[in-house]
């Protein structure tokens, strides 16, 4: 299986768990309609991060994040030349698994009128809406994800061509990696439903724009902050670590 491959089956796992689990708590008649318990929402995203990246991590080091991709790259444990592919591959695989769960529930969608639940069963929106504070909440949540990452993962691949070894969240760390998406879904995802993945957000949100719905609201005046908050957050992580170890 080759890394690109990986990406994208392990993100199609990570938003067909994901997105499947809000799906079952926010649509009509549903067996879960209604126990919206941030506690059943933060488990599922946890242990869907643990079986991506369980799934695929001695293929490509399961990143299934473009924000881990780029954080690793900058504290030099991962192929600058191999971001772009991964970064594809994961957005490619973000919607794919989020297609798949609206698939899953297609007459649940049909009964659900309101475009709000409907959406935010793709892509998140803020609880109350300040852009300077959501933009920071997205910042803080992805940054202790990432910077997180860099002491759980362990060197555990070597893509073929490539100079650097490929760090990633291989078989065990999966785990770790998992209960920290869970941990900071329960104590940071309060504000803004935290996305902390640009993948995870912008692919589903354009399966979202792309569905025959009639009065679609997939709100892309806030969709730039689940995806450049996240991003910066990686850099900063990744600046902030290289100046701990130098």
């Amino acid at each position: 299986m080759t890394p690109f491959i990986a990406e994208f089956i392990g993100t199609t796992i990570l938003l067909l768990l994901g997105a499947g689990v809000v799906a079952n708590v926010s649509l009509k008649k549903t067996y879960a309609e209604g126990k919206t318990s941030i506690v059943l929402i933060t488990t599922s995203w946890g242990f869907a991060v643990f079986v991506g990246a369980y799934a695929t991590g001695q293929f490509s080091g399961a990143h299934l994040n473009p924000a881990v991709t780029i954080g690793l790259a900058i504290i030099g444990k991962f192929s600058w030349a191999m971001v772009p592919t991964y970064i594809i591959a994961q957005v490619l695989g973000a919607m794919f698994g989020s297609w798949l769960s609206y698939l899953l529930y297609i007459d649940h969608f049909r009964m659900t009128a309101d475009e709000d639940t409907v959406r935010g069963t793709f892509c998140i929106a803020p609880a109350i809406r300040n852009f300077k504070n959501n933009f920071f909440s997205e910042f803080l949540g992805t940054f202790m994800l990432v910077f997180g990452i860099f002491f759980i993962v362990s060197p555990n691949i070597e893509i073929e061509g490539s100079t650097i070894q490929n760090f990633g969240i291989g078989s065990l760390e999966a785990l770790p990696v998992g209960i920290l998406v869970w941990v900071i879904g329960m104590s940071m995802g309060g504000t803004t439903g935290y996305a902390i993945n640009p993948a995870r957000d912008f692919g589903p949100r354009l399966v979202y724009q792309m569905l025959p719905r009639k009065n679609k609201k997939a709100d892309w005046a806030y969709a730039w902050i689940p995806v450049l908050s996240p991003l910066c957050a990686a850099v900063f992580a990744g600046v902030f670590y290289n100046f701990l170890m130098s």
